[in-house]
């Protein structure tokens, strides 16, 4: 396993660094979780009521950001619990927590106070804005964060839209791909240096990267071009179409003409590739609208599988535009690693989707089931020197359940 024998200590709830711990875990690295009195939030969202899966006690959200996690849980807003995690950071490879810079100074758990007692510690502070700013301490959540504050929102719906928010988490998990790296990034540094590192990982930062294009040329040109709906698109040869049985096919047109006489064969549309109004990328988008209208007619006349048949004859570049259910049956999803079995606590399995990325003949999948709330509790402090008469006290108190 690539991250066999690092140790993570995860201060985190809802789903970014969540889901950046369960990367690493997946990958090997013994992650233990902290959680407050009554768990992470998540851990009571998407409840099975009305499912037809009442008898079920998995959470597919919560469990596949924590699978493979050891739990513990402190009462953070005791100082008792607070040298309970500062002990456990001494003991650490990796300290990732997504508690807002002010309140995370004020509770003694910053990067300062945790790298004097363990200067090797890679200390990832995953934020909505970032550590330093006027709105450093400002909530952060994906929608807001990641989202809106970015320009993504804008840039995304078309001109004349209403906007709409992202979906489920798609922001938090994006920046828990950037986390992850940073974090790997550092410990490299680590390793060869002996010398922690404090990473400061945002959902901002990751929402700019993210559309890195736009805003570079945004940046060059100071102005950008909206989204336009689909009868007005710039290129009207890369595209979204309706088939005969009612699917979306997208198409990508390689640079220039190198693609029309392969789409006049594709789409029973000869003469195309001579015609004016496909010759030049000005022209295609005065006349966009007639173009897409002739398209939306030659899709309409095929099924998905026939036009399939056609453009993968012709070489050109296409994918279905697919629900989500047809992305659970995709066989090419299953080939690239896309969904993994996640074992359960009940000694069952689950489907779950994997992580970004695969090792070629290395184990990069679940390395066991999201932990019940405070199940290693007790393990987790022996491993740190509390005796069990210590543990008693500290249980009875409620600093650690």
């Amino acid at each position: 396993m690539l991250l066999q024998g690092v140790k993570v200590i995860e201060h985190a709830t809802y789903f970014a660094a969540p889901g950046a711990g369960g990367i690493l875990s997946d990958w090997g690295a013994e992650v233990i979780k902290i959680e407050p009195p009554g768990g992470d939030p998540v851990r009571n969202n998407f409840p099975t009521k009305g499912t037809g899966k009442e008898h079920l006690t998995d959470n597919p959200a919560f469990d596949g950001d924590n699978r493979g996690k050891k739990s513990i849980v402190v009462d953070a807003r005791t100082e008792e619990g607070r040298e309970i995690i500062r002990k456990l950071a001494d003991t650490a490879d990796v300290f990732l927590t997504n508690v807002r810079p002010g309140g995370i100074e004020r509770s003694g758990l910053g990067y300062d106070v945790l790298s004097k007692r363990n200067p090797r510690l890679v200390y990832c502070a995953l934020t909505g804005y970032g550590l330093s700013g006027p709105d450093a301490n400002a909530p952060g959540f994906d929608v807001a964060s990641f989202w809106s504050r970015s320009g993504l929102a804008r840039l995304t719906a078309p001109k004349g839209s209403e906007l709409f928010p992202v979906r489920t988490a798609a922001g938090d998990h994006t920046t828990s791909i950037a986390a992850v790296a940073a974090i790997n990034a550092a410990l490299i540094q680590a390793l060869k240096t002996g010398k922690g590192q404090l990473v400061d990982v945002s959902l901002l930062r990751t929402g700019l990267y993210t559309i890195h294009t736009d805003f570079a040329i945004q940046l060059f040109f100071g102005r950008n071009a909206s989204t336009r709906p689909r009868a007005q698109a710039y290129n009207p040869l890369t595209n979204f179409f309706r088939t005969k049985d009612d699917a979306w096919i997208c198409i990508v047109a390689r640079a220039g003409n190198a693609d029309l006489p392969r789409m006049a064969r594709a789409f029973d549309l000869p003469g195309i590739d001579t015609d004016p109004r496909f010759l030049g990328s000005k022209a295609r988008r005065d006349h966009a609208a007639e173009i897409t209208s002739m398209f939306d007619e030659a899709f309409a006349k095929f099924t998905k599988d026939e036009m399939a048949a056609r453009l993968t004859a012709e070489e050109i570049a296409w994918a279905p535009a697919q629900t989500l259910a047809e992305v659970a049956a995709d066989p090419q999803v299953m080939a690239a690693g896309g969904i993994v079995d996640l074992p359960t606590r009940a000694g069952e399995t689950m489907p779950s989707p994997g992580g970004p990325a695969r090792f070629v003949g290395v184990d990069d999948g679940p390395k066991g089931p999201a932990p019940a709330l405070g199940q290693h509790t007790r393990d987790i402090l022996k491993s740190v020197g509390y005796s069990d008469a210590q543990i008693e006290a500290a249980l009875t108190s409620k600093t650690v359940a």
